[in-house]
């Protein structure tokens, strides 16, 4: 296969990891780093590296359209920030003393879970509870479009919220996932945002955690520009269609796509780092 090729065929599979990061606020890597590994056998370093690239790609075409939209809570965002940018330099610094084979096995384990919570039957919510005193001093609470208009919610559990943050922000660094399934559960269920508010917001926050773990990365020579700039090209396509397409999107089907190929991926995962495959 002549490199043109390779680099046309990794841009497709790039545009539906970009549409599906899109439409479910996990950013494409999660899709990325499976894909040029176990399809395109790409060194699973390379790969990380090339997928960070494309997680701020990801972030910066769906954010801009989401914050226009009026979905995104952009001061949760950049509270929630402070933490995952923290986390994410941690775990990219650690990931150059682990190898790559329990890299793979952390990222099956990481696919599991995010296929777990996908599984699960979440509606779409507004909290009644009382605000929350911190967010409401920080100014945290919003509303959001819906087909019944503007609806209003409240923020909680603010500092449990940073916590998962801090979290998210290390596996994004280890794995350059950008680790929005962990940053979605943080705000849809610890801190009560409504789930398109959350994947929305996700998708805001993603590039800026990215971007830290980045650094790192391109320090180490694991961002070849020959592998990320088709992935990056693909990914920003994808995420700018899955943009236009959320508004009428039904978030219970988002659900089941979303855990069918997340188990399919992690399986694989798994089987090659426990193999040695990887």
């Amino acid at each position: 296969m002549t490199i043109g090729a390779m680099m046309l065929l990794e841009a497709l599979g790039a545009v539906a990891a970009g549409l599906l990061g899109a439409l479910t606020g996990l950013g494409g890597g999660i899709v990325i780093v499976p894909m040029l590994t176990l399809l395109f056998h790409v060194d699973i370093r390379y790969a990380i590296g090339a997928s960070l690239v494309s997680v701020i790609a990801t972030s910066s075409g769906a954010a801009a359209a989401y914050v226009r939209e009026g979905y995104t809570n952009v001061r949760v965002g950049m509270l929630l920030e402070v933490a995952t940018t923290s986390g994410a330099i941690l775990g990219a610094i650690v990931a150059g003393y682990v190898s790559t084979s329990v890299v793979a096995v952390i990222f099956g384990g990481v696919l599991l879970f995010s296929a777990w919570r996908g599984a699960r039957p979440i509606a779409e919510h507004v909290t009644s509870d009382p605000p929350d005193r911190l967010a409401t001093r920080l100014r945290l609470n919003g509303t959001y479009p819906s087909l019944q208009g503007e609806r209003a919610y409240t923020v909680r559990h603010v500092p449990g919220g940073l916590a998962l943050m801090a979290v998210a922000g290390g596996i994004s660094g280890l794995l350059g996932i950008g680790s929005g399934v962990v940053k979605v559960l943080a705000m849809d269920q610890a801190m009560g945002l409504p789930f398109k508010v959350s994947t929305t917001t996700s998708n805001f926050m993603i590039g800026v955690t990215a971007a830290a773990s980045a650094g790192v990365y391109l320090h180490r020579g694991y961002i070849d520009p020959a592998l990320a700039f088709p992935v990056m090209i693909g990914v920003l396509a994808g995420a700018l269609l899955g943009a236009r397409l959320l508004t009428g999107a039904r978030t219970a089907t988002l659900r089941k796509v979303f855990t069918v190929v997340l188990v399919l991926i992690a399986v694989e995962m798994l089987y090659k780092g426990l193999t040695g495959g990887i």
